[in-house]
């Protein structure tokens, strides 16, 4: 929410004025102090547009005010490091300074393995703790970056960062390289998991098949011991009736056997009544 106040109200609004004064600023020396104003302005964050006026362009050409464009060149897309390896430039006033700083903050943010205490107060000429975060308040109220400061680690831990750098002279081919190298290794990886997923679906078939091979053979094998009980249950059945007739038999055979028995001994005991008979009449 505050990095879009600030986008909204920062970027069109503080520079139109500027913008308006730099078609009359026929002098060098008007355009010079058009930069100074420009970039000692509160809330005045990008200069791209000013840059690219060309009564500012013209000041490459005077050698006494040349300085004055790479200072705006500085504050468009520089640090503070690289207004203090840059010789001959103009001193900074109070806000220049507290501005410059927070811009070069704001590039300094985007490398955030490398946002302790030491680090960031040697990039930005600060002497102290203090100074540092100091300036990481005034920047998180401006809504220039959302950050928290971790005294304990003394380390800035940086969130996000409201787009307010303008880009650099050639920086535009190295996105350009940075977005084809990043396009190539998508295509890449997307390649890979379109081969994956090839792999996958093949393995799923093949199980599939292989599930269903089984299956097969499970129920072939379930027919086959069903045949096999059936032909052994058959013969059982059929001996049952032979049986039941088997015995029968021998119970017929029994009857038959008593009967011869009885009809033998009938003689004996016809002959031993004979004998009683006649030792009666003797």
């Amino acid at each position: 929410m505050e990095q879009n106040k600030a986008l909204n109200a920062l970027e069109v609004g503080p520079l139109g004025p500027f913008l308006a004064l730099s078609k009359s600023a026929t002098s060098p020396r008007a355009a010079a102090d058009l930069v100074t104003r420009a970039t000692s302005a509160p809330n005045t964050y990008i200069f791209a547009e000013l840059l690219q006026q060309p009564q500012v362009q013209a000041l490459s050409q005077n050698p006494e005010f040349a300085p004055h464009l790479t200072l705006l060149q500085i504050f468009s897309y520089g640090t503070f490091q690289s207004y203090h390896d840059t010789p001959n430039l103009p001193p900074l006033s109070e806000p220049q300074m507290l501005k410059l700083r927070q811009l070069s903050l704001l590039t300094l943010a985007r490398d955030r393995s490398n946002l302790s205490y030491e680090a960031l107060q040697k990039a930005l000429g600060l002497t102290s703790a203090r100074q540092l975060e100091e300036l990481v308040i005034t920047a998180i109220y401006a809504g220039l970056l959302h950050a928290t400061l971790d005294p304990a680690r003394q380390a800035v831990q940086v969130n996000s960062v409201a787009p307010l750098r303008d880009l650099s002279p050639g920086s535009v081919q190295d996105m350009i390289a940075a977005l084809s190298n990043w396009s190539d290794k998508c295509a890449s990886t997307l390649g890979d998991l379109e081969a994956q997923i090839r792999n996958i679906r093949s393995a799923a078939t093949a199980r599939e098949k292989e599930k269903r091979a089984a299956e097969h053979r499970t129920q072939a094998l379930m027919l086959e011991a069903w045949d096999l009980d059936k032909k052994k249950d058959l013969p059982g059945r059929d001996a049952l009736p032979r049986r039941g007739y088997n015995k029968r038999s021998m119970v017929d055979a029994t009857n038959v056997t008593s009967e011869e028995t009885m009809d033998v001994d009938e003689p004996p005991a016809a002959e031993e009544q004979k004998k009683r008979s006649s030792k009666r009449k003797m």
